[in-house]
């Protein structure tokens, strides 16, 4: 059997054979992570009015997952780099476990946020560390295949969390919905522990070093390259996607239950999405780095041209799901392949620009979307996805220069 040696921080690893358990245990780990992060988007009236708070009070408690999300990412790799890595996924496991507990059983919104806090750092913690594990469990060549299993957990929960979170609220109430996945959190951690091998941590390591402080990473002209074409992808994506309902409802003219039709089925698009481009990323990485975004800016002006056609903008979103959904994907190889020794690193600031990036688009696309209309929403989506390509290219011309 093939050993491969795979350098990962301040470690090389030798790989007998691929520990594919472990990554479907991982999957089960997003999978949980993401239904805990959009089940509240179904459930935000009966929260707010059980927990006696506004709507908007309730909207700011659920978006504080995404600022702890935010701060774990950077902060993971300097102040757990040094312990075993099977240990501290094991740990975000566990917080993910009671962060749902403390959700759902919340008596005030101050309990709420805590475990709207706790879900966060999980989040934060476990995709920084995503495609530096994944690095660690398969040869270099089963890379893209497993992070789009992890993916394609992440595409699952997004398709079913906000309508499964609503269906279950019927009959057993929100905090019934949330306590759903309690189960599958605790079998995602003693999958992990059963399933997971030991992945050393390296040394402690100086403030210059990129384990220590992940902007230095950006110094690199790849990198800088890199994250500001992803910071443009998910700006611009999100411009769209947050904002795609009310274009529905509005432009389009469906009724509820077309509308959530649509954007089932654009999710079930974007899980086939991530089985294909495992497949594709095999070469030309580059290549669909700057294809989809293009693609992405293509159908954001179809949908301005197209928006009154109820057939044309469920083609469109079946698109959308199928290019969206594969990109965390394809830059997540990009990931591996220009920061090998770096992974973790490097993920952190990829979880953190994604993260301001999807603030930043929601919150643009929402001024606009108030001051001057759907349209221009939309517009702007499709100017930054093409700036995102345009960076794409510039990032493969800086990485061709290194030696």
């Amino acid at each position: 059997m093939n050993t491969v040696h795979l350098p990962t921080g301040h470690h090389a690893q030798a790989i007998v054979r691929p520990e594919w358990g472990a990554v479907l245990s991982l999957a089960l780990g997003v999978f949980v992570l993401i239904a805990s992060e959009f089940m509240p988007v179904s459930l935000l009236t009966p929260i707010a009015h059980d927990l006696a708070m506004s709507e908007g009070r309730a909207g700011q408690a659920i978006s504080i997952s995404g600022i702890f999300a935010v701060l774990t990412s950077l902060l993971n790799a300097p102040l757990t780099g040094r312990f075993d890595r099977r240990r501290v996924l094991l740990c975000f496991t566990a917080l993910l476990t009671f962060s749902g507990i403390a959700v759902a059983s919340a008596t005030n919104d101050t309990v709420f946020m805590l475990g709207r806090a706790l879900l966060g750092v999980a989040i934060g913690g476990f995709w920084s560390m995503s495609t530096a594990t994944i690095m660690r469990l398969v040869p270099a060549q089963a890379v893209p295949k497993a992070l789009a299993l992890i993916n394609g957990g992440n595409a699952l929960a997004a398709t079913i969390a906000a309508p499964l979170g609503s269906f279950l609220g019927q009959f057993v109430g929100w905090r019934g919905a949330f306590s759903a996945v309690i189960p599958l959190a605790i079998a995602a951690f003693a999958w992990q522990w059963t399933g997971m091998p030991s992945l050393p941590g390296g040394p402690r390591t100086a403030a210059g070093n990129p384990s220590a402080n992940p902007f230095v990473l950006l110094l690199r002209p790849a990198v800088a390259w890199g994250m500001a074409a992803l910071m443009l992808l998910f700006m611009g994506q999100f411009a769209v996607f947050t904002y795609l309902r009310p274009f529905l409802e509005t432009v389009t003219g469906v009724g509820i239950s077309t509308l959530s039709l649509m954007l089932l089925l654009m999710g079930a698009s974007g899980l086939l999405g991530t089985i294909i481009v495992g497949v594709l990323l095999e070469a030309r990485l580059f290549t669909y780095l700057a294809l989809i975004p293009l693609a992405m800016a293509a159908m954001a002006v179809l949908l301005i041209a197209l928006g009154s056609s109820a057939t044309a903008v469920a083609v469109l979103l079946l698109g959308w799901g199928l290019v969206g959904t594969a990109a965390p994907v394809a830059w997540g190889v990009w990931l591996s392949k220009t920061l090998p020794q770096d992974a973790e690193a490097g993920g952190g600031l990829m979880v953190a620009t994604i993260q301001l990036a999807i603030t930043l688009g929601a919150g643009l696309g929402g001024a606009l979307f108030d001051a001057v209309g759907w349209w221009s929403t939309f517009a702007l989506g499709a100017l930054l996805l093409t700036g995102s390509a345009a960076l794409a290219w510039a990032a493969w011309r800086a990485s061709v220069r290194i030696p």
